[in-house]
């Protein structure tokens, strides 16, 4: 009876040891397109980098890259969409698109060079998006200085009443009240709706409130409460859940 109670705990150890080495031979996916980025530039170092001058990349990579990671359990095809798109609009990447520029492959391996078009597209777009970057932070920047502005505890100045106001005839004062009543009190402009849960999804379109007025944008990644968006203009912002509206 002890020798069946052994083979019986032994097994069940067993087992829960294999399951536990199961868990560990199957790693989680990467989490956001941070990590996907600095593992493209681990695996494919002569085309990828994560800082100091970028190169450009050959035309049809991505196709290159999901054939390359197939079997890859760590990234997906969406996840590295998604990481080709924010690599690609970087101000660094950018700026290295120039005329006369090879284009490189996973191996580091020159191919077709820029042209003038393509390098004038890569201009027009740093350009654009350096400008609304400018915007948000001076949009920021005001923002922040009307916050900390202090409340003054000095009661208001009350001017006196000019002594001509005295000759103002009464029917010009009633006509004076009734165009004040004519003024509709609801002259405001329409209020922002929150983004509901299931609608905040990437890909999806979205009004992002950066400053007094609000932009719109694409949604590129959803991480909890933290949301990476895409401007019109090319530019990647990342913000809060509670700042994008419905568009």
């Amino acid at each position: 009876m002890t020798t069946s109670t052994e083979a019986l705990n032994t097994a069940e150890t067993t087992a829960s040891e294999q399951e536990t080495t199961a868990n560990k031979s199957e790693p989680s996916k990467l989490a956001n397109v941070k990590e996907v980025l600095a593992y493209l530039a681990q695996q494919f170092p002569l085309c990828f980098s994560v800082k100091g001058e970028a190169k450009p990349l050959k035309i049809g990579i991505f196709q290159d890259l999901a054939a390359r990671l197939e079997q890859d359990s760590l990234v997906s095809k969406t996840q590295l969409r998604q990481a080709l798109r924010v690599y690609t609009s970087s101000w660094r990447y950018l700026e290295a698109i120039q005329p006369g520029v090879a284009r490189v492959n996973l191996e580091g391996e020159a191919g077709e060079q820029i042209d003038q078009q393509q390098a004038d597209h890569a201009l027009s777009t740093l350009t654009d998006s350096k400008q609304k970057a400018a915007e948000v932070r001076k949009a920021r920047i005001a923002e922040q200085k009307a916050k900390a502005k202090p409340v003054s505890d000095k009661p208001a100045y009350k001017k006196k009443p000019n002594k001509s106001t005295n000759n103002v005839s009464n029917d010009t004062k009633l006509s004076s009240k009734a165009v004040t009543k004519t003024v509709s009190p609801t002259a405001t402009a329409p209020a922002l709706q929150a983004i509901a849960n299931e609608q905040l999804k990437v890909g999806a379109g979205v009004l992002v409130k950066l400053g007094q007025s609000p932009m719109t944008a694409t949604v590129l990644e959803v991480h909890k409460d933290d949301v990476t968006v895409q401007l019109t203009s090319g530019m990647v912002v990342k913000t809060r859940r509670d700042s994008l509206y419905q568009a």
